[in-house]
Order: C-alpha cells, then structure tokens, then sequence
C-alpha cells in the first residue's frame, strides 16, 4: 500500500511540474494588464543575449516576452547575419580580382619585368591569398559561430522554463535514472566501448603522419606547464572509463582548441591554456575529449579508413610547400602562425565527431569531470566564455569541431541537474595559477618570435611583410568585427601587399552596423 502511495504521490508531482502554468511568451493585446514590478524591470530581449548560459538558466523560467518581439528578434538576427557574411563573402571576391589583375602583370611582364616589379607582384599575391584566406575563415565559420550562439540563447529563453519542469519531474519521479550511461557510480568499471586497445596503433600512426607532414606544432618548452596539464589530465583519466594509456602533449600553438586521436593520444593547444580561467574550465575540456576515447568516437567513424585519408587539406597544402603553389597558401601561412590552427585541417572522423557522438562525449565528459571532483559546469562556463565573451577567431575550430549550439548547452545542463548531490567540487587550484605565471613567459617568447619573422615561413617569397592591414587581429572578438567596417578592397586600386612601395591599402572605419551583435539593430 505504501509503494503504491509513493508512486501515485510521484505522478501527482510530476503532472503538477509539467502542468504548471507559466505564459512564457505572452501574446499581449492592447487591453493587457499592467505589467508587474519585475517584468517591468526586465531587460530588453536583446540584452538578455549577452548574459552568459549559466545566468541565462536561472533567469528564463522568471521571464516573459512578447511572441512578437521573439520573432522580430529572430529576424533581427537573421538580417545582422546576412549582413555580416556579405560583407567578408564581398571582401573575398574583391580580393580574387585583386589577386587576377596581379597574376595577369605577372604574366605579361614575362622574363622582361625588372626584378623589383617582380618581387612586389609576388609579394602582393602572397598576402592577397593571406587575406582573401582570413576573409573565407570569417564569412564561413566564425560569423556563422557567433549567430549561432546568439539564436541559441534566444531559443535557451523561451523553451528552457518548460525543459526545467521535465528535468525537475524527472529527477522527483527517478526517471532519470533510466538515461543511458545513467550508472555514474560506475564509472571505471563499466565499458562504454569494447576494443579501446585496439585503437593504438590507429592513433600513433596518426600522430607519426601529423608529424611527418609538418602539421603537428611544436611542443611547448616548459616542463612545468606539461607536468601540470599531464597532472589534471591523469586526475580525470583515473576517473574515467578510459583502459588505454594517456598520452598528453601541449602544443605551442596560440589556437584555442583540444584534440584526442584514438588510443589515448591527447594534444591541448597553447591558446586554450591562455583562455581558460580555472581548473574545473580545463578539465571540462580534457574530460569531454577523454570521452570520444573511450567511446572509440573515432575509431568507429574511421574504421575503414587509411591513414592517408586522415587529414583535410593537408595533402594540399604539403603540395603547395613543395611545388611552390600558390592556392592555399593563405591556410598554410595561417596553419604556421597559428591564427585558424590544426582544428581546421584534421578531419572530423578522425576526431570522433558526429552530432550524436558530440552529444555522447559531452554527457560523458560532464560526468567524468564531476567523478573526478570537479565542478563539472566548468565545460559549460568555458563554451559560454568562447561563444560569448570571447569569440575569438583564433577559436573557430573548436566551434567547428563541437556542434551544435542549443542542444548541447540544455543536455549539458540537463546532465548536471542529474548527476548526484553533496560533493565537494573543486574550480580553482593554486597549481592552475601557478601554471599561467609559468605559462607567460612562453607565450611571450613565442609573440616575439612571430613579430620578428620577416616572411611568410616557407613561402615562395622572401622579404615580404605581412598585410599592414588584415581582415581581423588575432584575439579580436567577432563581435568588433562585425561592428567594424573593413573596407572592401577596390578593384581599380593595386593593394601593396605589405610593402612601403605608397600603394593604397584597405582602410578601416567605426561604424554602427545592422550586425553589431549587441543589438543586431
């Protein structure tokens, strides 16, 4: 009789979450009431945008908004978008016909052009492909990024307070408990994936070819920083289902990003040292890719792969070192100077990416985080940092390797709403602040050392200097580059290509644009 009692008391609950009324969106008439002391205190719509998910969370079920101006919003962000692209999409063609009318003084010069004249038209197509390289990156991939993040937030306010009443009435009703990979309490002994051993050989081959092609930055010089990221990445590895080795390389490479090959080969990029802000922030990320380890992620994507077709782009660009090509150029001298980095040129497979693993590492990093006592919004935290306070193009293949937005926010939440209270969880370490005092002195060396390089490395081309003016600087937020007017090149007009030869150059303007992401207006 009891138990029938509870199970009956746990319906009557669930029904009574579910059903609670709440007008999210309000369709107001003229004759509506007077709004009430908190909704007439609430923010404009678009200003709830530039709050961060975790605000965003606690915020939404207390808020209400007109189902026209939801709509009007989303409109408004569709027409800062198409904006925003067109403009880098016009740039890109602007400098195509830039890079023709070079090519075609180059071709009528012949063997007669004087050397000077020669020099300058190369240096000019070099750059030119630099350029029209970044202006790809950015209608392509970062843009789209930010609009992303930003109707992701949009979609977070109006359907998250009805996905909060389910997740409640889950967890009342111990539903939640019939997830998959629901058994937390044993992880490490459970299998995700059978044949993680296997996996071994696939990822060192993987490792020996990134290195054979040149594509495989550098390791970073200082024991410190590798002792200490190895340190965290073992304290999750032992909290994990992994059943391989780890093997845990910090590249130096301003990139943010993190990748893991099959068979337990982790590689974490200088820049996302430099972008996160504490313990449980790295950890969240070393979690999540310790995950498409043990999910074998990529193994299965890759299963009837050669290693030679592994990699996206990199037999290009190894031809355009060696014969002395000049497409793709611009992705090469980005690849050395790390400003779009390996994110973009690995493939996808290999990593383990599909919108369904994605989904899978992500709720299995969360736990793998919190297993090991850390605070395991810190993956949240720091997505939400890279989509919204940051943004930062040098971060664009980690956006590219991790879709998509929404989703993977509200499972995230989702997860951690589930997984069991009252431990204590750790977000900052002495040892990760000390890690950035010990890390400073690398990333200074490195920005000295990428100032004083007079020319493309391995180009054609010696003695060029980088564009004085570029599509966007490495760190800017896309935020300013979508308010920034960048104007397009004119045909008519030789762009020097870095030179001090007085050419014109592309100019650059403030301006309030219709794709400012603070307002989309």
């Amino acid at each position: 009789m009891n138990r029938a009692i509870r199970k009956f008391a746990a319906t009557v609950s669930m029904f009574l979450l579910i059903m609670m009324p709440e007008l999210q969106l309000v369709a107001q008439s003229p004759a509506a009431a007077e709004p009430s002391q908190s909704q007439s205190s609430q923010l404009d719509l678009h200003q709830y945008l530039q709050k961060s998910y975790e605000e965003l969370f606690q915020l939404s079920p207390s808020l209400t908004f007109n189902a026209a101006d939801v709509e009007n919003e989303r409109q408004a962000l569709k027409r800062g978008e198409d904006s925003c692209r067109g403009r880098f999409k016009d740039h890109s063609k602007q400098y195509g016909k830039q890079l023709d009318i070079a090519r075609n003084d180059l071709k009528k010069g012949g063997s007669g052009l004087p050397d000077v004249r020669r020099h300058d038209l190369h240096c000019q197509i070099q750059n030119l492909e630099l350029l029209r390289s970044e202006a790809d990156i950015l209608s392509g991939q970062a843009i789209p990024n930010a609009y992303d993040n930003l109707n992701a937030k949009l979609d977070l306010l109006v359907q998250w307070p009805a996905q909060n009443r389910e997740i409640l009435a889950a967890i009342a009703s111990g539903s939640h408990n019939q997830r998959r990979w629901s058994d937390v309490k044993d992880i490490g002994f459970r299998e995700i994936a059978s044949g993680q051993r296997d996996d071994i050989k696939r990822g060192q081959d993987a490792v020996n070819e990134l290195k054979r092609t040149g594509l495989l930055p550098p390791e970073v010089e200082s024991k410190a920083v590798q002792d200490y990221v190895k340190k965290v990445a073992d304290r999750v590895a032992q909290h994990s289902d992994l059943k391989v080795p780890l093997h845990v390389t910090v590249l130096q490479s301003k990139e943010i990003n993190a990748f893991a090959l099959p068979g337990g080969y982790l590689f974490i990029e200088r820049g996302l040292l430099e972008a996160t802000d504490d313990e449980a922030q790295l950890a969240g990320v070393i979690s999540h890719e310790l995950a498409h380890v043990t999910a074998r992620h990529g193994a299965k994507l890759m299963k009837r792969a050669t290693i030679a077709g592994m990699f996206y782009q990199a037999a290009q660009i190894a031809a355009v070192v060696l014969t002395g090509g000049m497409a793709g150029i611009g992705m090469y001298y980005a690849l050395q100077y790390g400003y779009y980095g390996l994110g973009l040129v690995l493939n996808l497979k290999l990593l383990g990416v599909s919108r369904d693993y994605e989904l899978e590492a992500d709720q299995l990093g969360i736990q793998y985080a919190w297993n090991s006592g850390y605070d395991p919004t810190g993956f949240v935290r720091f997505f939400d940092k890279m989509a919204t306070r940051e943004g930062y193009v040098n971060g664009v293949s980690w956006f590219r390797t991790h879709p998509p937005f929404y989703t993977r926010m509200v499972d995230a939440q989702r997860e951690i709403m589930f997984l069991p209270k009252g431990r204590d969880l750790e977000v900052q370490s002495a040892e990760f602040e000390q890690m950035k005092k010990d890390l400073a002195p690398v990333v200074a060396a490195a920005d000295k050392e990428e100032k004083e390089k007079p020319s493309l490395l391995m180009t054609k081309e010696e003695g060029c200097a980088p564009p004085k003016k570029i599509e966007y600087k490495p760190g800017q937020p896309v935020e300013q580059i979508c308010s920034t007017d960048l104007r397009a090149p004119n045909p008519e007009e030789k762009n020097d290509g870095g030179n001090t030869s007085g050419k014109d150059e592309i100019g650059m303007k403030r301006l309030s644009s219709p794709c400012t992401p603070a307002s989309f207006r």
